[in-house]
């Protein structure tokens, strides 16, 4: 009996509970005096830095930065389609990576309320060393998953074993034509806006979902 060739897929899927979260906060100001509308939100800013910072000496943040400031001008028009002064508007982005949840909470529920502050996205993400090893243990339960089904393939074939051939990311079998391939390992992680945050608002973190897809050819005899 001649040995029959066997293309299958195999699929995992980890949920892992995040070890940070980085938070954009920005501080915003406006008015008719470009100096003025400068010099306001350079002081507005001056609270959230040393709240960042006195953060970041406790190792409670273990990464922030801040943009330089920007500065723009518009003129409005009146309800006469009259061309009015310019009104300029300044703001300077923040942002700081924590690493509990709770600490986050506590620090957005001081700040919300400060003038000029904007609470805005919450991106909830694991370490470097973490993803990696998730990502590894992953990629090979779904290398695992597919030897298992083609096994279950060559039974149902009567064939008593299987020799892998070729072990590939998603589509790099299936169709090699294919560029760019499909990505082997996704993850999506918690990014939402919290522009309306208010004080005593709690934050949840969200799982971090880590997939992977692989295709294998194999030899079943």
């Amino acid at each position: 009996m001649s040995d029959v060739t066997v293309t299958v897929r195999g699929e995992h899927e980890a949920r892992v509970a995040p070890e940070r979260a980085t938070i954009r906060v920005t501080v915003r100001s406006e008015g008719p005096e470009r100096a003025a509308v400068v010099d306001t939100v350079m002081r507005l800013a001056e609270p959230l830095r040393a709240s960042i910072t006195e953060r970041s000496d406790a190792q409670t943040v273990v990464d922030w930065s801040s943009k330089r400031l920007s500065v723009r001008a518009e003129r409005p028009w009146n309800n006469e389609g009259k061309r009015l002064a310019p009104v300029y508007y300044a703001s300077i982005d923040f942002t700081a990576t924590f690493t509990e949840a709770s600490e986050l909470s506590v620090w957005v529920s001081d700040i919300s309320a400060w003038d000029g502050v904007e609470v805005g996205w919450v991106n909830w993400h694991l370490t470097p060393e973490t993803r990696a090893r998730i990502e590894r243990e992953v990629a090979a339960a779904a290398v695992g998953v597919a030897v298992t089904r083609a096994e279950a393939y060559a039974g149902a074939l009567g064939r008593d074993s299987v020799t892998p051939v070729e072990i590939a990311d998603v589509g790099l079998i299936s169709n090699r034509e294919a560029q760019p391939a499909a990505p082997m390992l996704k993850a999506r992680g918690a990014a939402f806006a919290m522009a309306d945050a208010s004080p005593g608002m709690e934050y949840e973190p969200e799982e971090i979902v880590v997939s992977a897809t692989v295709e294998g050819r194999f030899i079943a005899s």
